[in-house]
């Protein structure tokens, strides 16, 4: 796209060059006829005079003209819509001068500043839908915990029901605070207060390491386990975000997977790249849900029936993209969903 440097282009000059040419061999030729038809002196001064002044006027115009649909008038467009940004209103757009063939820089500045306010009216929906879904996540486990201390107060209470009640604001209490912890997490990492450390290291060890502590549950569940890891295979990461990656995936899976399920984890050394894979046998996604699983506060399971913020795999993305690193996702609903993330190897 090729952009005008200029607001008034050579040629205007050119014009107004060749307007005064003119208009002075016009004033010769007025003299000449004037002289030859025996006008008066004082006509003959006067006569001039107007000419010019017409002239100095018709041009003052123009350029004024000129000015004001060039210049000012963007300007002012600019100005009301700016005012507008300024007091909340994102809807603004201001239109170009030319058409896209004839911009100019004044174009691409009205240009950008659209894309501006675009961005910020993004930014403010995305915090307005921020704010409304920390206050959602937080309102469920305060309420928990609200209505079990009050049945915890009730002078007559069995000590099994009393156990039960205060396992559950335990419960409770441990979600807000994993989604607290979360959001501060999610918010460094996205302001890059964390700045990630990568180095090399054997990620079939950490694999390995991840994976022992989920052994509770999938006993407990009875869900099959499946691994198929190399004995070592050096990456090129930060392990200590890393391993919120592997955690929160493998805890999806085994979370997703009822009870007789399996469970697979495997690795495998590609050219320049090492390739993890965790999968399982759960409820599996929709093509909706697998459009915004890495969207903040997301949830496929609408109605909140199993644990979680919804703020776990918008980690591992961000994570994977201060790493270089690539996820993808399969899933077809009753039958599973499969995760494969790419990493640098190390040396690359």
């Amino acid at each position: 796209m090729k952009i005008k440097e200029n607001l008034f282009p050579p040629s205007l000059f050119a014009i107004y060059l060749g307007v005064l040419l003119l208009m002075a061999g016009l004033h010769t030729g007025l003299l000449v006829f004037m002289d030859m038809a025996g006008w008066g002196n004082l006509v003959q001064t006067v006569i001039p005079m107007v000419y010019w002044g017409m002239v100095a006027v018709g041009l003052t115009l123009f350029t004024r003209k000129k000015i004001r649909d060039t210049y000012e008038g963007p300007l002012h467009k600019m100005a009301e819509a700016t005012k507008k940004v300024s007091e909340g209103d994102f809807s603004v757009y201001v239109p170009t001068i030319h058409a896209a063939d004839k911009l100019d820089y004044l174009d691409v500045m009205i240009m950008d500043f659209n894309k501006m306010v675009e961005e910020l009216g993004s930014i403010e929906t995305l915090k307005t839908d921020f704010i409304s879904n920390v206050s959602h996540e937080m309102k469920t486990p305060i309420a928990v915990m609200k209505n079990y201390a009050e049945l915890l107060a009730a002078e007559r209470i069995e000590d099994g029901a009393r156990r039960e009640y205060a396992k559950a604001v335990g419960n409770a209490a441990t979600r807000l605070s994993e989604l607290v912890s979360n959001i501060l997490k999610l918010n460094k990492l996205e302001s890059q207060k964390i700045m990630p450390e990568v180095e090399s290291y054997d990620i079939c060890r950490q694999l390995c390491e991840c994976i022992l502590q989920f052994e509770d549950i999938w006993e407990e569940k009875g869900i099959g386990l499946e691994t198929e890891i190399e004995d070592v295979a050096m990456v090129k990461a930060d392990a200590s975000l890393m391993e919120l990656v592997w955690n929160n995936l493998m805890g999806n899976a085994f979370k997703f997977t009822e009870p007789g399920g399996t469970v697979t984890v495997s690795q495998a050394s590609d050219a320049g790249s090492i390739r993890i894979v965790v999968s399982d046998t759960g409820c599996g996604m929709s093509r909706e849900s697998m459009g915004h699983i890495f969207d903040k506060f997301y949830q496929g399971d609408t109605s909140h029936s199993k644990e979680g913020n919804g703020l776990g795999l918008a980690l591992v993305k961000r994570v994977l993209e201060l790493m270089d690193g690539d996820i993808q996702v399969v899933s077809q609903e009753g039958k599973g969903s499969t995760f494969t993330v790419t990493l640098p190897a190390a040396g690359i």
